[in-house]
């Protein structure tokens, strides 16, 4: 239920007037298949009595991953942050890794769980991601790789971050947890470098309620991954230093099948809301929605917004914290970027000052909900409401209600 438009300034939720939504719209959105495809899914696992250890849900899964993004290997895993870690070791990696601070924490964490220290880089102010300008000064004879991260579904800075991979001798592989569906120079993420790796969060337009897989058209490092997921000597391919428990269930098998077959509706619907945030925003200055290239496959399910607050009117935070108040859960990403969060702040400090561009975006960025839980007739809400802050702003300004801590919420953590 949504309640009437803001016509006042006393009707703001935050100054004491009803919520614009007294059901809260997330910008974590799970992407659930109908009841009866679900129910259907699962009899067929009770009914093998077959629910773990690479059964034939996770083998299919796997064919049709590998078919879907034209690579000879899709490798499954009980999520993403742990195929992260999976990858490192089958790269047999040691030393240092360079890597985005502006990316999910998982990304660094995967890193030092693996043994592996981060070597942080600043990104792009206008792709918001890595490139091999910013990489190659970070180089030194302690580099075994560069992890790139394909950030909001858009590919980061791929041909020449392989050219100086190449050169330079170094490992690269790619964090694609956002990028399920999308595709760069009209080929599908997920063949580039030596292994790119994606998330089935339950928040993703790609879900498995939880997992992840791992692809490349590499065949000795297919057989590493597949060695290094399993803790037991049944599934030995090749000898690996070490092994763990990285095996993706049945359950979750039979979802991501299911999500699968539902991408391409999903990013479709997904789309259409992106395009309608895109015409609400369009003429608010100061409210700048990220935009894709329309060239390129994308899942659309990040709505990111910048906001400049010389422009608009307000901090980024403050328009998060009116937009919470009316029921519109919108979120800040990424604040602040990994290079300033516990253990990586206390154990790299040379990086905490040394990232302006991420420490910039962290300050300005927001995104939007938008998912199956979001109809075109929310987004013109969420429209209009930033349109009635943009005209309200020199009423608004110096109004200390507008300050404060702006909550977290622990759906779409990712």
């Amino acid at each position: 239920m949504t309640l009437q438009p803001k016509r006042s300034v006393s009707d703001l939720a935050l100054f004491g007037g009803t919520p614009l939504f007294t059901e809260p719209k997330h910008v974590g959105q799970l992407y659930l298949p109908e009841w009866s495809r679900f129910e259907s899914s699962f009899q067929g696992i009770f009914d093998r009595g077959y629910f773990t250890n690479h059964g034939p849900l996770v083998r299919q899964l796997e064919e049709r991953l590998a078919g879907y993004l034209g690579v000879r290997h899709a490798v499954c895993m009980v999520n993403g942050t742990v195929a992260l870690m999976v990858a490192a070791k089958a790269l047999d990696l040691k030393g240092e890794v360079i890597v985005p601070a502006f990316t999910f924490i998982a990304t660094a964490q995967a890193l030092l769980w693996a043994g592996l220290d981060p070597v942080f880089c600043d990104v792009d102010p206008v792709t918001h991601t890595m490139t091999a300008e910013r990489v190659a000064p970070l180089i030194t004879d302690k580099t075994s790789a560069i992890l790139g991260v394909h950030l909001w579904g858009r590919p980061c800075d791929v041909l020449p971050l392989e050219s100086l991979a190449r050169d330079r001798g170094l490992a690269l592989f790619f964090d694609a947890a956002h990028a399920a569906g999308c595709s760069m120079g009209n080929r599908m993420i997920g063949g580039f470098g030596h292994m790119e790796i994606f998330s089935m969060h339950a928040t993703k337009a790609l879900s498995a309620g939880e997992g992840g897989f791992v692809t490349t058209d590499d065949d000795r490092l297919a057989d590493r991954l597949r060695t290094v997921r399993n803790f037991h000597l049944s599934e030995t391919f090749v000898k690996v230093p070490l092994r763990i428990n990285a095996k993706m269930s049945e359950a979750q098998a039979a979802l991501g099948l299911l999500g699968l077959e539902s991408l391409p509706a999903i990013s479709a619907a997904n789309k259409v809301l992106y395009d309608a945030y895109v015409r609400c925003l369009s003429p608010l200055d100061g409210l700048s929605p990220l935009l894709f290239d329309e060239h390129e496959a994308n899942n659309y399910q990040y709505m990111v917004v910048e906001v400049d607050k010389n422009l608009c009117g307000y901090t980024r935070d403050q328009v998060v914290r009116l937009l919470h108040a009316e029921g519109i859960l919108a979120r800040r990403y990424f604040t602040p970027g990994a290079h300033r969060i516990p253990p990586f702040c206390d154990r790299y400090p040379r990086f905490v000052e040394a990232l302006p561009v991420t420490d910039g975006l962290s300050e300005r960025l927001m995104q939007l909900p938008l998912g199956q839980g979001v109809s075109s007739g929310d987004v013109e809400k969420v429209g209009d409401l930033l349109s009635f802050l943009r005209e309200r702003r020199e009423i608004l300004e110096g109004d200390s209600r507008l300050d404060g801590d702006v909550l977290s919420h622990p759906r779409g953590t990712e």
